[in-house]
């Protein structure tokens, strides 16, 4: 969602000069900042970002420049003669001295300069929205170089996690005998008790079964691909939008089986694997806010 992009467009008298940029948001936070000649199109230029863009705290910032002969700023002469005529009666009844540089003294006054308010033509406003559209298309395609990088981002960290799943494998073969022959152990060193050895058979394959993580590593490859299958390919001309709050759920159900997976895993090479896989997760959940 983060992003930059500045577009420009002239008219015959005027230059347009536009600035987006976006940073991460749940829904659309849009502020406008345009001359305030160009209030009336402000509407239409909030409008075209909203078409453009989906989500994200958006900024615009837009710059209107004079080029050309015309000059729409004028000297309000009225306003300074009148202002001339009150300076010099204040002085006379004040006793006070006159201004020595009157420029200096009047343009500095409010009102000395006025703007030239007259209707907006036309093509100064197609100009200003030309200038907004590129912008806006220059922050997309920023965002499209951006996104591309997050693709080959995710890609490699859902394939070391899925590397970590594997070398489950090769530890869970050995857990269940060592948990087993841990209980033995203790059971031998209490006092010498008659019990049921059928019951206590039964009692272990229960609390053993418990203990069993086919399911949840069953539940994270189908999450993995899923994950994958939603991201998309890098190579599409436009990637899928709209996709990141799935994204993001996605992962947070990876997380719940991760999370099963270590408490279950009674196992400290297990462990390992399951820190290490909350270690990728993690930066995921991070990027993952920046997909639209």
């Amino acid at each position: 969602m983060t992003g930059f992009g500045r577009g420009s467009a002239s008219s015959l008298h005027k230059k347009f000069t536009v600035d987006v940029k976006s940073l991460n948001s749940k829904q659309l936070d849009l502020m406008v900042r345009v001359p305030a000649q160009y209030k009336e199109v402000e509407l239409e230029a909030r409008n075209h970002v909203a078409a453009k863009l989906e989500r994200g705290k958006v900024e615009l910032n837009a710059v209107c420049e004079n080029i050309g002969e015309e000059a729409p700023v004028h000297i309000n002469i009225d306003t300074l003669a009148a202002y001339k005529t009150q300076i010099e009666e204040m002085a006379v009844r004040l006793s006070l001295p006159q201004p020595s540089d009157w420029y200096s003294t009047l343009l500095r006054l409010p009102d000395a300069l006025k703007t030239d308010s007259s209707e907006l033509s036309e093509e100064d406003v197609k100009a200003f929205l030309d200038a907004v559209d590129a912008a806006l298309n220059a922050l997309v395609d920023f965002r499209i170089t951006e996104g591309r990088k997050l693709h080959s981002f995710f890609v490699t960290k859902i394939e070391n996690i899925a590397r970590l799943l594997g070398e489950v494998d090769k530890f869970e073969n050995d857990r269940v005998p060592k948990i087993k022959a841990r209980l033995e152990e203790q059971l031998s060193k209490l006092p010498a008790i008659d019990y049921d050895k059928g019951r206590l058979e039964q009692e272990l394959i229960f609390y053993i079964e418990k203990l069993d993580v086919t399911e949840e590593k069953t539940r994270l490859r189908a999450h993995l691909a899923y994950f994958l299958d939603t991201l998309g390919g890098a190579d599409d001309e436009l990637p899928t939008q709209g996709q990141g709050k799935k994204l993001g759920f996605i992962a947070q159900e990876m997380g719940r089986e991760i999370n099963t997976l270590g408490s279950k895993s009674n196992q400290a090479e297990m462990q390992k694997l399951v820190v290490m896989m909350k270690d990728e997760l993690e930066q995921i959940k991070e990027q993952v806010l920046n997909v639209l």
